[in-house]
């Protein structure tokens, strides 16, 4: 009943179980398979692993449930078997603990896998639902409480929470965000700052769990517990993860455990249990030292720290590149793609960016792994270009292959080498590429790639946190006026520019009516705009955008055009006279022009320009 854990939450320290994951490897099954899957096709594995954390003395125990969620399922094809993964899962722990009325289960409820807006994909809305689902599933099986864990960002925690409160009015809930080595969340919220948000929903209990090892989950909960009334938890790793020997290894030791478990209860614990590396032996260790301990005999030793200031921001540095001063001057720009080679010779591309540059050319873009197929890194390949053709490169850089970590390293890199003209987007998925098993991170979308450049423009990373000196980006971003779905282009687009942007890019435009169109939508958050222009080869190169490229859409007469021509020359002059025309249609509307050659061809984009 949901009384009876918080019933027994104020009686007592109540304990919870150890890490799911660790002992699911234990037993061979290895990471590339769905953990929650195996509720049903191996439900007596999961079984006998509860079992050995209830015979160490868990109080409470957590669903193999983690990431049972649609966001994080259906790439494993499982989408549609949510609700049964979970009610499994419950099932599971129930039979695990039949006959033992004092053992608590806990529907576990982890990260969605992606990041939320404004620094990821998924909508607050559509985050909601998520967890709203999920949470249905688990309290409907009969759980005791949720645990909403893991989550590293304050707002998706919440969206979490109002999800889980929506599915039931009284199911308790227990909150556990996780910290980063500074104890802080990736944003630069304290302990106490954390749980004192957190107090304010309609949740049970508060806490912290993961990535931390118990020294700096007992510095994390000395500084919370003056935050907050709330019963508060704390789940550990067992240390921090160590590689020795080709295995990674956690080596907290239960009696290391046992011995910090006696200092989270002089701090105001009331909920003890362990994270990632942890096994029944560190359970039982951690039982064993709470049984001299109840709430009502503890001395809390509260720590209260001082409130957060954030550091002031550097103020911006003005665009210094030569193609942000023409297009902040008003002169119309010209901009060519280039795609870098798919080898370690760059003597054509630098040679097609000199002639580019002879003929007037502003600025050369260089995509970055375009249509998901590994080529060199445009990084190199613009210093190359800028070096020793004299031209200004524009740096596409998109967050499908890099972390948080890796993305902030990169573009601190790029204002080091000179490269201060970037276009950020998100990047074709590898299913489009020569890798469709290559792994993609997408830790933030393009919305929250202008984030973090804006930031580093401020002198701050993403986590608010001031760095030495500060970037001069200047940010672009994409757009497509042909998008499907226009009202969400546009609400991205009105985010993008919130965030940051400074200039955008548009997909190529065939119908210089999808432009007006999409001009017109963006008027109250205007900036420059450079219009795409992709001249056509062939009727089956029209035929293959229209058709097979989302967002691109060919007027049935301009493709018709291209079937009339007969050979392969005067295909690929109609689609230079093509490009021309949209060019000179849409020029009074735009700011510049970006030209993407087909298959290289400098020719092309030099011929679109002419009278």
């Amino acid at each position: 009943m949901p009384g009876s854990f918080l019933e027994a939450l104020e009686e007592r320290i109540l304990v919870c179980d150890g890490a799911m994951g660790t002992m699911i490897y234990s037993q061979g099954v290895y990471i590339n398979q769905c953990y929650e899957n195996l509720n049903l096709t191996r439900p007596d594995l999961i079984e006998k692993i509860h079992r050995e954390y209830v015979s160490a003395g868990a109080d409470i125990l957590e669903t193999n449930t983690f990431g049972a969620n649609r966001m994080v399922l259906t790439p494993h094809g499982l989408g549609e078997q949510l609700r049964e993964i979970n009610q499994a899962g419950v099932a599971i722990a129930k039979k695990a603990t039949r006959g033992l009325d004092h053992v608590f289960i806990a529907g576990s409820i982890g990260p969605l896998g992606k990041a939320v807006e404004p620094l990821g994909p998924v909508s607050l809305q559509e985050a909601r639902d998520i967890y709203h689902e999920q949470a249905s599933a688990l309290i409907d099986a009969g759980v005791d409480l949720i645990i909403v864990e893991t989550l590293s960002h304050l707002p998706t925690m919440k969206t979490a929470i109002e999800g889980a409160r929506k599915a039931s009015g009284d199911i308790p809930i227990l909150a556990q965000m996780t910290l980063n080595e500074d104890i802080k969340t990736f944003e630069g919220f304290t302990p106490n700052q954390v749980v004192s948000e957190l107090s304010k929903t309609p949740i049970q209990a508060v806490g912290f769990n993961c990535s931390v090892g118990p020294a700096g989950m007992l510095e994390a909960v000395q500084a919370a517990r003056g935050a907050t009334s709330l019963p508060l938890s704390c789940q550990p790793n067992a240390g921090f993860p160590q590689k020795i020997e080709g295995r990674t290894l956690y080596l907290a030791t239960p009696e290391y455990f046992a011995e910090f478990t006696k200092r989270f209860i002089q701090s105001g614990v009331n909920i003890v249990g362990s994270c990632c590396g942890s096994t029944p032996a560190h359970t039982r260790a951690i039982k064993n030292a709470v049984r001299a301990f109840i709430p009502g005999n503890v001395t809390a030793h509260v720590y209260i720290e001082e409130k957060r200031v954030r550091p002031e921001t550097k103020e911006e540095t003005p665009p210094t590149t030569l193609f942000a001063r023409k297009i902040m001057n008003g002169k119309f720009v010209v901009s060519v793609e280039i795609d870098p080679p798919g080898g370690t010779s760059a003597d054509k591309v630098i040679e097609g960016a000199r002639k580019m540059r002879n003929s007037g050319i502003d600025a050369i873009n260089i995509a970055d792994g375009p249509r998901a197929t590994a080529r060199m890194n445009p990084l190199s390949l613009a210093v190359l270009i800028q070096n020793s053709v004299g031209i200004e490169p524009i740096v596409h850089y998109c967050c499908r292959d890099r972390n948080l970590l890796g993305i902030q390293s990169d573009l601190i890199g790029a204002h080091v080498l000179g490269l201060h003209n970037i276009l950020l987007i998100t990047g074709d998925p590898p299913k489009m590429g020569d890798y469709p098993f290559a792994t993609a991170v997408f830790d933030v979308d393009s919305i929250g790639l202008v984030k973090i450049a804006k930031n580093l423009n401020r002198g701050l990373d993403l986590a608010g946190n001031p760095i030495k000196g500060q970037t001069s980006f200047f940010i672009g971003v994409g757009a497509n006026p042909g998008a499907m779905d226009l009202d969400e282009e546009t609400r991205r687009f009105e985010k993008k520019v919130a965030g940051g942007a400074q200039y955008a890019l548009t997909q190529p435009v065939y119908d210089v009516s999808l432009l007006k169109r999409f001009l017109k939508r963006i008027e109250s958050f205007r900036i420059p705009i450079l219009v795409g222009i992709l001249p056509l080869s062939s009727y089956k190169n029209a035929e293959f955008l229209h058709n097979e490229v989302p967002g691109m859409q060919i007027p049935e007469a301009i493709r018709e055009r291209m079937r009339k021509m007969d050979t392969r020359e005067a295909a690929q002059e109609e689609g230079v006279k093509i490009a021309r025309e949209a060019l000179l249609e849409a020029r009074p509307m735009v700011e510049g022009v970006y030209i993407m050659p087909p298959f290289g061809r400098v020719e092309a984009a030099l011929n679109v320009l002419e009278p």
